[in-house]
């Protein structure tokens, strides 16, 4: 049976195969992960769809099209675990050396930096010369290495793709983009090419929200079994905003503009691969303890590279939480075809003046970028105090408990 890269959705054309989970020759049971996909959207796990023995004709890290054949199963009885690889022949030690090899200056370092001998190394350069690949070698089969393994866990960085030395003998690598680092850099300058965006600013007083949430945190979290965070009361200030000005929550598509009569809210998650934005469908219908578990959930799939297609695409609008890495303050950009998109940023504690008094108050700064081409000026300014109202009158929110 031919193993593919499967279908995953009209819009994705191919994948790059990431990693092997198993090794060729190695007997699995159906519904086993074989291999991990990466496409410029979603992660996919290829599983076995019937027991025998794998054989693997494409290596990790290239990029493939639908439906190419990357290895095959011969169909034959599960085991019940591949047999343990064998282990790797030790490093030479430096008594095993007749003379002290020569080292380059930038392989000295990295090794300093891996704790590595470098008179216990094979050099591969001229007159067994150490080079920097050597040293990177060596430390992939040091014992914190798994023995045996082929490929990196998915939690490990990528291979490198090529590892060259500078003139003067210090380490380059150089390795190509993944397809969602490539999509993210697309978008992102689409986004500054193809509409008309401008920023505004406005600040807001979390003090009462903060409070509120103090007051009621045990009790929602024993009910809901999840705990009031913020979000929810930005996501339920946003649906607001956008009823008040649905030119926010609209697209542009050709000479005509689409109005969403339903809000599909997207949350900007950092993972370490990059920037995703899974969409809380029909935000509008939630309660505050369905945004955060549906948030909380989201976030767990981002991270353990889970979220499916169906879960990154659409959205009418999205929040990027900026103050979660501390950013005091930054200008978000958009998430074409969407007009328009909220930044938050760190609550901090700074002077302000309430009714004539200087007081400390927990401050955070708001940023509304919006496509000019469909929004005026007067109505960001005002979607933005629309959301600076309901936070700062967070009981106007109509709290769930």
């Amino acid at each position: 049976m031919e193993i593919r890269i499967p279908t995953v959705g009209e819009s994705i054309h191919e994948a790059l195969l990431v990693a092997w989970r198993v090794k060729d020759g190695a007997t699995v049971r159906q519904g086993e992960v074989l291999c991990d996909l990466e496409t410029d959207k979603v992660n996919v796990e290829v599983s076995a769809e019937t027991s025998g023995v794998v054989q693997i004709a494409v290596p990790a890290g290239q990029t493939l099209p639908v439906g190419a054949i990357i290895g095959a199963i011969v169909p034959g009885p599960a085991a019940a675990a591949p047999p343990p690889a064998p282990a790797r022949e030790p490093l030479a030690t430096p008594s095993a050396k007749a003379a002290t090899p020569p080292v380059n200056p930038g392989a000295t370092r990295l090794a300093r930096e891996k704790t590595l001998d470098p008179a216990a190394l094979s050099g591969s350069g001229r007159d067994g010369r150490i080079t920097v690949e050597d040293v990177l070698h060596a430390g992939a089969a040091s014992p914190g290495t798994r023995a045996g393994s082929e490929t990196p866990a998915l939690d490990q960085p990528r291979p490198q793709a090529a590892v060259q030395e500078a003139p003067d003998g210090r380490a380059l690598t150089r390795e190509p983009m993944s397809p969602l680092r490539q999509r993210i850099a697309a978008r992102l300058l689409a986004a500054r090419q193809q509409t008309a965006m401008l920023t505004t600013f406005n600040e807001v007083d979390l003090g009462s929200l903060k409070a509120l949430r103090v007051r009621h945190q045990e009790h929602f979290s024993a009910k809901h079994g999840i705990k009031l965070g913020l979000m929810s009361f930005f996501v339920k200030a946003t649906v607001e905003a956008l009823r008040e000005f649905p030119a926010v929550n609209a697209r542009i598509d050709g000479s005509d503009i689409v109005y969403h009569h339903y809000y599909d809210i997207g949350i900007a998650v950092g993972t370490e691969r990059g920037l995703v934005v899974p969409v809380l469908r029909d935000a509008d219908q939630l309660t505050f303890a369905g945004i955060e578990q549906q948030i909380s959930a989201l976030a767990q799939k981002a991270n353990e590279r889970k979220l499916t297609l169906a879960e990154l695409e659409g959205g009418t609008f999205t929040i990027s939480n900026g103050g979660i890495y501390g950013s005091l303050l930054s200008t978000p950009l958009l998430n074409p075809p969407q007009t328009g998109v909220l930044g938050m940023h760190a609550i901090q504690d700074r002077p302000v003046a309430v009714e004539g008094q200087v007081v400390i108050r927990p401050m955070m700064y708001l940023a509304l970028s919006y496509d000019h081409r469909l929004i005026d000026g007067r109505e960001a300014v005002g979607f933005l105090k629309t959301i600076k109202k309901h936070l700062e009158d967070p009981e106007e929110l109509l709290l769930e408990l």
